[in-house]
């Protein structure tokens, strides 16, 4: 049947009940229908199954469609039979089928009852599967999740790669690939791939102009952070991704303690849980499901108002992936992750049992998430560039909908520097990635700079007014706006463009924006948070800044001794008017509460009460009893002289974990005597020297106190001192 004697239309509405194609679909249907080779880049949520359910329907013969995820199967075998009175009309082969199971599949083919046959890529290498498949009509192929095919898509699967050959055992049929992700290299890749680089290509925009971006630094009080997010969103649905299943469980359970509805998803359960859980949360039974990526690949559930990355993904390509999960329907979705440069070296440390090529993938695409974390432009022009699109951050669709559009950092004039930065591409002969590229401009060596001779250059060097950072956000920024190109093929090295040519020669204007920097700043996740919450009560932030200099003066302590800046600003986001609501405060625990809290809970509630302010319910986060067991067990232990090596070890921490937990344990105003432990480390006048220093000091930061003793005491002596002081002074 040509495609100009079906009318598209009539079958569309026919099978599916619209009355109009959505985007490129038309186009795509009828390149298949004419039976040429066809490939479609749609985002998640763009229609792209239909693409090639319609022509199988009205083609004649069976369409095998390629697929990694069994669940997605079945959901989309459930869908089709829903259009027809034949179940038989759609079939999944694959190995979790008996053998009657096999041969009524077989019969339904054979008769020409079925239309649609969905096989994982494993299937079509069995033997007995392709010699029965070469005796039937078969419509054409279509890949699903076509990506799997390139070791650059995120999810590489190396058994698609063999896809090719057993296509061409089918016989000539034209072969469909669809992808929701793909950059530029990934698609040539697939096109290579499959051999079809005469395939029709068809490509949707991939601006979800309804989504908005925002990446706040991940602190030590995240949970705090995701539940009050949630609680803004009462009775809307929201994903929450994290990395491992311990921690899937671990945020379900918070969340479950503070009175939100929530489930966990993970392989580690079984498969009926699996699917309930999946199922409550369709059905809208619970408002949350928490997730490793495991959960959402053909979850069809077109109003998620959120979706949360706890942890930051290996590649911009699974956080488009995921986010898109979000308002499907075409209402607000908001995406929110958290980003510590540490959860980053943990990616990096995963990979390093891996063979060499693909640790340095891996490295590259976790580099890209990191420009995208840290960058201060429009989220969504870098996202989109990223994917070989073009987004005009002013006028664009959406362009407010980004977290760095809204709250802009400064901007200044850069045009010098990045013509010194597009020479020094061009000087070292476009050999380096951005890393070796920052150096030379600073003026560090390190093995390839040797290996090249770099630092012998005149040029070497030149840049060092600059830091680090500022190098290499304005890399960043460069590079989007096509001045540089990074050359994926080896691995991101840098190449001056055209563009970056003509620049050099006429250099113009060029206002440059500060990365953020998430090191770890307390302070600005609290802002961050009050930023979002409604900001805190600055008013009310200033007067307990000036009743905590009192305290602390009648004291003789420092500020910081009373209570954290990040403590008063949760306050002034919560208005905490107990004893008991001042001890859920950020940083603040029931003996710091009781010691200091009198003055502060006094004065809040005066200034409640004077200013006539509606308080937010139920600020205050429960935590679970894990996390107490863990701290008790530390008290118990320090109590008794135990080693802080050994704590660590049956714990299964780290030391830089232990040493977190206890000074949560001492600034929550709990005493802990480390002076055994200290006494093995430090003299007397070594630790009387420390104390006078924090004695002194107007901030507790380490950083400070590392840059005063210029190398004399290393990161972890210092915090055992500031534990040891604060101990001693505030508790």
């Amino acid at each position: 049947m040509k495609s100009t004697e079906i009318d598209l239309h009539k079958e569309l509405k026919k099978y599916f009940g619209f009355n109009k194609f959505k985007g490129l679909q038309e186009g795509v249907v009828r390149s298949i229908i004419s039976g040429n080779n066809t490939f479609v880049i749609m985002p998640t949520g763009g229609g792209k199954s239909l693409c090639y359910q319609l022509p199988a329907l009205v083609l004649e013969g069976t369409a095998i469609v390629v697929s990694p995820l069994i669940a997605l199967m079945k959901n989309q075998v459930d869908a089709i039979r829903s259009l027809s009175s034949e179940a038989g009309i759609a079939h999944v082969l694959n190995s979790s089928l008996t053998k009657t199971e096999i041969n009524q599949v077989k019969k339904d083919i054979t008769s020409g009852l079925t239309k649609l046959l969905y096989v994982a890529p494993e299937s079509l290498t069995k033997e007995e599967y392709t010699a029965f498949l070469k005796g039937v009509p078969i419509s054409f192929v279509a890949i699903d999740e076509a990506h799997c095919i390139s070791e650059w898509g995120h999810d590489f699967r190396p058994e698609y790669r063999n896809l090719r050959s057993i296509i061409r055992n089918l016989g000539d049929v034209p072969v469909i690939g669809l992808t929701a992700t793909a950059t530029p290299k990934v698609q040539e890749d697939i096109l290579k791939n499959l051999d079809m680089t005469d395939a029709n290509t068809f490509k949707a925009s991939f601006n979800r102009p309804n989504l908005y971006y925002e990446i706040r630094p991940k602190t030590k009080n995240v949970e705090g952070d995701i539940i009050r997010f949630i609680r803004l969103h009462k009775g809307k649905s929201g994903v929450i991704y994290c990395l491992s299943r311990k921690k899937v469980e671990e945020i379900a359970q918070v969340l479950q303690v503070n009175g939100i509805s929530a489930v966990p998803y993970h392989a580690g359960l079984d498969a009926k849980t699996r699917a309930r859980h999946q199922d409550m949360f369709l059905m809208e039974d619970v408002d949350v499901v928490v997730a490793t990526i495991a959960f959402g690949m053909g979850i069809d559930k077109p109003d998620v108002r959120f979706v949360i990355h706890h942890d930051i993904p290996k590649s911009l390509e699974s956080y488009y992936q995921e986010t898109g999960r979000a308002g499907r329907d075409g209402g607000e979705g908001h995406c929110l992750a958290y980003y510590a440069y540490k959860d980053i070296e943990k990616l990096e440390k995963f990979m390093s049992g891996k063979p060499v090529a693909e640790q340095e993938i891996g490295f590259a695409l976790l580099q890209e998430v990191v420009a995208y974390a840290e960058t201060s432009m429009s989220r969504r022009k870098f996202l989109l560039h990223y994917f070989g699109e073009e987004f005009d951050a002013e006028n664009g669709e959406g362009a407010e909908m980004d977290d760095n559009i809204r709250n802009p950092k400064k901007k200044k004039e850069a045009k010098d520097q990045v013509v010194t930065l597009l020479e020094i591409v061009r000087d070292t002969k476009m050999l380096y990635k951005s890393k070796e590229i920052v150096y030379t401009l600073t003026g560090k060596v390190n093995a390839v700079i040797k290996a090249h001779r770099t630092d012998a250059q005149p040029f070497f060097g030149i840049g060092k007014d600059f830091d680090e950072k500022f190098w290499m956000a304005l890399i960043r920024q460069v590079l989007v706006v096509d001045f540089l190109s990074k050359d994926i093929e080896t691995y991101g090295v840098i190449k001056l463009t055209k563009k970056g040519e003509e620049f050099i020669k006429n250099p113009h204007s060029f206002m440059m924006s500060e990365d953020h920097d998430y090191n770890d700043s307390e302070e600005e996740a609290v802002a961050t948070a009050a930023k979002a919450t409604g900001v805190a009560d600055e008013a009310l932030a200033a007067m307990l800044k000036d009743l905590r200099k009192k305290v602390a003066k009648k004291l003789s302590v420092p500020p910081f001794v009373v209570f954290q800046d990040p403590s008063l600003e949760d306050m002034a986001l919560k208005y905490p008017v107990s004893i008991e609501e001042l001890s859920g405060i950020h940083g603040v625990g029931e003996g710091k509460a009781k010691k200091y809290g009198k003055d502060f809970v006094e004065l809040i509630t005066r200034y409640v009460e004077d200013n006539d302010i509606m308080r937010p319910d139920d600020l205050v986060v429960k935590t679970t009893g894990a996390n107490s067991a863990l701290k008790l067990y530390i008290i118990q232990n320090i109590d008794r002289k135990l080693s802080l090596n050994d704590i660590a070890k049956a714990k299964g921490l780290a030391m830089d974990a232990l040493l977190k937990e206890m000074e949560q344990i001492v600034y929550s105003g709990t005493k802990l005597n480390i002076k055994y432990w200290v006494d093995d480390i430090l003299d007397d006048e070594q630790q009387e020297e420390i104390h006078d220093y924090y004695m002194e000091s107007e901030t507790d930061s380490i950083n400070d106190a590392l840059k005063e003793f210029d190398g004399d005491y290393d990161t972890e002596e210092l915090r055992l001192m500031r534990i040891k002081f604060i101990s001693e002074v505030a508790n």
